[in-house]
């Protein structure tokens, strides 16, 4: 096999079964740092081992034994190591079981959950689960990481190295939480999901508004989830949420890189397939009669992508749904689309008079979506004077570029318009 297609074979591996040979390493080794050192040894020998031998029938197997096997050769040198002679006892007993050792999992017995949950443990500040589910169940590079997120690489890496740390300092457990703790914790992993697609989706900084990568991410991650928690409604439905913005991104933008709002998006750049999944998803979570905020959400993007124009969206059905979504999960964040959706549904001044409590709020002073809200509904309003400062506020406390960019254009059209 030439150097390429073996480099090409072990890269498509890594992609593919990064996260279960890991999950499966930690759960015999016992150390997250031990498992991951020992896993990129057994990718690296892959090229090698390929381009001579071709790739095997099973790479997911073949990569488990070496990295079994580098994980015993670690053991080994590591005479520091408290439980030492424990650890390799039993890395020693499954290798002399040979290939027998690796076994297809099921379900909930899957290690790549155990994985997940770790990494999304509670005592894990929230920077610290995104960087590590992106590194552990991703296999994507800390330097991949630093600049998705825009920090310094050193940053990132001392970030997931403190986590790694925390996890074996505090005996976090590496296992499946019990019945009575899942829908707490569960809630935790899909908002660190969430949260990676957002970022993905409407970068908080930086001259992007998308990373595309981040958005394949998180719903590679979703789709992992479904397959291991296929009876969760809620899994299902930030799936679905997930896909049916996704659908969107590539209608976001235009070609100049300048940012499109969903009224003014041609739909025909939508991606329909995605949109067909994503709709099968929230069907598929609604038929399961555990509502969630996560289905409503999908709920109210599924009223935007079945719309065939701007004008044709069901206002009404959205502001009711955002209003449930307020007793579901009520913060901030909801309000402001609530709002917006009152003001599409009736009238600009019932959406401004929802804004009026968030905007005496002092914690909500320097949040830029409330201000460029405002700035919306004001205009709607005929009130060109306060919709001006609004835009102002809202472009200053923007720090994405093409966002910021986008409140600029708005706030000129409309003193353009206002000046005759």
């Amino acid at each position: 096999m030439t150097d390429d297609a073996a480099a090409a074979a072990a890269e498509r591996a890594f992609r593919e079964e990064w996260a279960r040979v890991l999950a499966t390493l930690i759960r015999h080794v016992g150390s997250f740092q031990l498992a991951e050192d020992a896993v990129q040894d057994a990718f690296a020998s892959a090229v090698t081992a390929w381009r001579r031998d071709g790739v095997p029938a099973n790479p997911g197997a073949w990569l488990t034994v070496a990295a079994r096997r580098h994980a015993i050769d670690r053991v080994r040198r590591h005479r520091s190591l408290a439980d030492r002679a424990q650890r390799l006892a039993e890395l020693e007993r499954l290798e002399a079981r040979g290939p027998a050792a690796v076994r297809a999992p099921t379900a909930l017995d899957d290690d790549r959950l155990r994985l997940i949950f770790t990494c999304c443990h509670p005592a894990l500040d929230m920077q610290a689960r995104v960087a590590l589910t992106l590194r552990a169940l991703g296999g994507l590079t800390t330097g991949e990481i630093a600049r998705a997120f825009l920090v310094a690489e050193p940053t990132m890496g001392k970030r997931i190295v403190r986590a790694k740390r925390k996890i074996a300092d505090a005996h976090i457990p590496y296992r499946i939480p019990d019945d009575e703790e899942l829908p707490d914790r569960l809630g935790g992993v899909l908002a660190v999901v969430y949260l990676i697609f957002n970022e993905g989706y409407a970068a908080a900084a930086g001259d992007q508004l998308v990373r595309g990568e981040l958005c394949g991410e998180a719903i590679r991650l979703a789709h992992l989830l479904v397959r291991l928690m296929p009876d969760e409604a809620e899994v299902r439905g930030l799936l679905a949420l997930m896909l049916l913005h996704d659908a969107r991104r590539g209608a976001r933008v235009d070609a100049d890189g300048r940012y499109v709002p969903l009224d003014e998006q041609d739909r025909s750049q939508w991606d329909r397939g995605r949109i067909r999944e994503g709709l099968a998803e929230l069907e598929r979570a609604l038929v399961r009669r555990t509502p969630g905020p996560y289905q409503v959400q999908a709920a109210i993007a599924a009223l935007h992508v079945d719309a065939p124009t701007s004008d044709q969206t069901d206002w009404p059905r959205v502001a009711a749904l955002y209003e449930t979504l307020a007793n579901l999960a009520p913060s901030p964040v909801v309000e402001i689309n609530r709002a917006v959706a009152v003001g599409f549904a009736t009238t600009a001044q019932a959406g401004l008079a929802l804004l009026a409590p968030l905007l005496a709020d002092p914690a909500l002073e320097r949040y830029q979506p409330l201000h460029a809200a405002h700035a919306e509904l004001l205009r709607s309003a005929g009130d060109s004077g306060g919709a001006a400062a609004a835009y102002e506020n809202a472009i200053a406390l923007s720090m994405n570029a093409v966002e910021r960019a986008d409140l600029e254009r708005r706030l000129a059209v409309m003193e353009r318009m206002a000046h005759g």
